[in-house]
């Protein structure tokens, strides 16, 4: 069974850590049923998203040990939110370090890839986030990513990505890395997003 850990700062986007959620559940049940996803945050099991939602995790930072997961996801969330508080805290920066270490497949929605450039792991890597904003992308670069504007961006096994409307993809290319092209078009149609094949 491969095991993704989604890995939330207070202030992240709900819809972009959904799409993550929701891809590998339906790989769980409609796919290839070789995926499990769980929730973790630093140090408190509810936190507040962006727009003032309250969202549960399943653990805190201290109770995972990276070798038991083959994937971390990212999801991006607002400044006005409190969002890089956590997410550039040294634990969590040095969670995507562990993982980067080794070699398991990072994927990022959004302002997602912000904390991921931040740890080290994507200087002199190509990357994107937000672009409507070009702020984000000034961040990205300050931090010694060679940003590209365009939908999503992988490099050394890092997936970045530019704006939530790429979320199910993001999550997609993240499955499709852990299982196989043909599993994660497959999971792809079964959820409708594939409407060229209907």
């Amino acid at each position: 069974m491969k095991k993704i850990l989604l890995l939330l700062a207070d202030g992240f986007e709900i819809f972009e850590a959904s799409a993550f959620i929701d891809v590998f559940g339906w790989n769980l049940v409609e796919g290839d049923g070789t995926t499990t996803l769980y929730s973790c945050a630093l140090d408190k099991k509810v936190l507040t998203t962006t727009f003032n939602q309250k969202f549960m995790v399943d653990f805190l930072l201290d109770e995972i040990d990276v070798m038991d997961f083959d994937a971390l996801a990212v999801p991006g969330g607002f400044e006005e939110f409190g969002f890089y508080q956590e997410a550039f805290d040294d634990r969590f920066l040095g969670t995507i370090q562990k993982f980067h270490r080794n070699q398991k497949y990072i994927g990022s929605i959004c302002t997602g890839a912000i904390p991921i450039a931040k740890s080290g792991v994507l200087k002199g890597r190509y990357g994107t986030t937000y672009h409507l904003n070009p702020l984000r992308q000034y961040m990205l670069s300050d931090l010694g990513v060679r940003v590209i504007e365009q939908p999503i961006v992988e490099d050394g096994g890092i997936i970045t990505s530019y704006n939530p409307s790429t979320a199910v993809d993001v999550a997609l290319t993240l499955l499709e890395r852990l299982t196989s092209w043909e599993n994660a078009r497959e999971v792809r149609r079964l959820m409708g997003f594939d409407r060229a094949k209907e």
